[in-house]
Parts: structure tokens; sequence; C-alpha cells
């Protein structure tokens, strides 16, 4: 999601987070490359004002970049661990690793990390509570939503300004607790859609399979792309590359079909 700044005091914390994001469908492997992009206009970052395609400045009256909240959405706990539902906590994970940040501070029910990607300050952070409860969190200070989604293609990516919660938990979560206001950015991460007679509750928990974990390598490494070039060049760009991105998952998937046929 992303949002204007707000400010939000419970218990004597007060926090101001202009920008938001919120991760669903993640999963990790490898140690991410840090891909390199244009830095002509290191400034030009989505407007925290609305949730339009348009990118803007966003710069705090220092003149330095406003920091991002990045939530990845999963269950806690190691039962749900490598499970289809839980790649937006992996994705944070991934992100970390690749930028050096410790998910070690707890505040607000979550596990928070505090650092950089280029020159702007972000905050990663992986709510502990279950996913129909996730909405309490973003009560709070959600910033910008990252999810799994069974109607796209296995390892497709979908960058998106606004819109519905999809039959998600912990979307319709955040989006009851926002009143049900929908105007925040998502990116969406395929999982597929289960075979046979399997009923979607149950393939969401289900871990994915060896060949799906190797080809998830390149899923994260483009979403952890896409959200650099979301930081460092705007909305617009960053959702042409995941577009892009979504093309080739879409190959990729019908030519695993074809030889598993």
């Amino acid at each position: 999601m992303i949002l204007p700044a707000i400010s939000s005091s419970s218990s004597a914390i007060t926090v101001r987070i202009p920008c938001r994001l919120t991760i669903g469908f993640l999963s990790r492997r490898k140690k991410m490359a840090v891909s390199q992009f244009s830095s002509s206009s290191p400034s030009t970052l989505i407007s925290c004002s609305s949730a339009s395609t348009t990118t803007s400045t966003t710069m705090a009256t220092d003149g330095k970049p406003k920091p991002w909240l990045f939530v990845g959405l999963g269950n806690p706990g190691k039962l749900y661990n490598g499970t289809r539902h839980n790649v937006g906590f992996e994705l944070v994970d991934a992100i970390a690793e690749a930028e050096g940040i410790s998910m070690s501070s707890v505040s607000f029910k979550a596990l928070f990390g505090k650092g950089h990607i280029g020159n702007v300050p972000v905050m990663l952070a992986k709510p502990q509570t279950f996913m129909n409860l996730s909405g309490w969190f973003h009560r709070f200070i959600l910033q910008d939503t990252i999810f799994d989604d069974m109607d796209f293609p296995f390892g497709a990516l979908r960058l998106l300004p606004k819109g519905g919660h999809g039959g998600h938990n912990g979307m319709r979560s955040g989006i009851d607790h926002f009143k049900g206001s929908r105007d925040f950015p998502r990116l969406r991460i395929g999982i597929g859609r289960p075979t046979g007679k399997m009923d979607g509750a149950s393939f969401v928990l289900r871990p994915f399979n060896k060949q799906e974990r190797e080809e998830l390598d390149f899923t994260f490494q483009n979403g952890y792309d896409a959200l650099r070039i979301l930081l460092l060049e705007g909305f617009d760009k960053s959702a042409t590359f995941t577009n892009s991105a979504s093309k080739s998952a879409s190959k990729s998937e019908s030519k695993s079909m074809k030889q598993l046929g």
C-alpha cells in the first residue's frame, strides 16, 4: 500500500511513514544480486498523496528521500514456513539479506528491520499475527502490500496502484481496517492454481515442489528488482518491468505444463 504520511499513536509509540508497500507472495533461496538501475533521477518516487500511477518527487523538507515501509504477509510459526501463503515473508527476508538489513526489532506485533535501498530509507516488516488479523497491523503503519495470488500464473508479477482483496484474507483484513478503502498499491505474485479436486485453502498452505522452488529464485530476483525500480525510478517503470517479467513467467509455466503432459 502507498498512503500519505501518517501518525499513529499506541502505547506511547508514534510512527510516521510516508509510503508503504505490503508483500504477500515471497520466497528466497539464493542471495539476490543488487541490479544496477539508472541513477539519473533517483528522487523520482511514486507519489504518496494518492494511488496514481504517475511518478513524482517524494522528498522530505530537508531534500532527502522519504522512507518506505515494506510489509510481507504470511502466517507466523514453523508450521507455515515455505508454504505458498508465506511468500510475502520470504521476499522480505530476501530483501533484508540482499541489503544487509537485520530483522531483529519487535514492535506492533511484527518483526522489523531498518536500512536503505539505494539512497532511500526503508523499513521491512513481517506481522506476527495470522493472515485474517493482518489488518490490525495495517491499521497502524502499513505502506504497500505484496501477496500471493492464485489467479496469476506461477511466478508472474503484477504491480497495481489499487484494487480489491481478490479473496486474500490478509488483504481483506487490511481493507476492512481501512474502512473499505482500496486506494493503496500492491504487488501480486502468482502461485498457480490447485490441480484436481484440491481446494484453494489447502493449496495455499502447501509447500512448493522442488522444480517450483528452483523457478522461484528468478521470481524473487524479479520481485526485488521491481521494488528497487519502484523506489529509484517510479511506479510506471516498475509496473512495466513486472508486466514484462510476468510474460516470461507465463511462457515458462506453459512450457513446463507441456513437458509434464
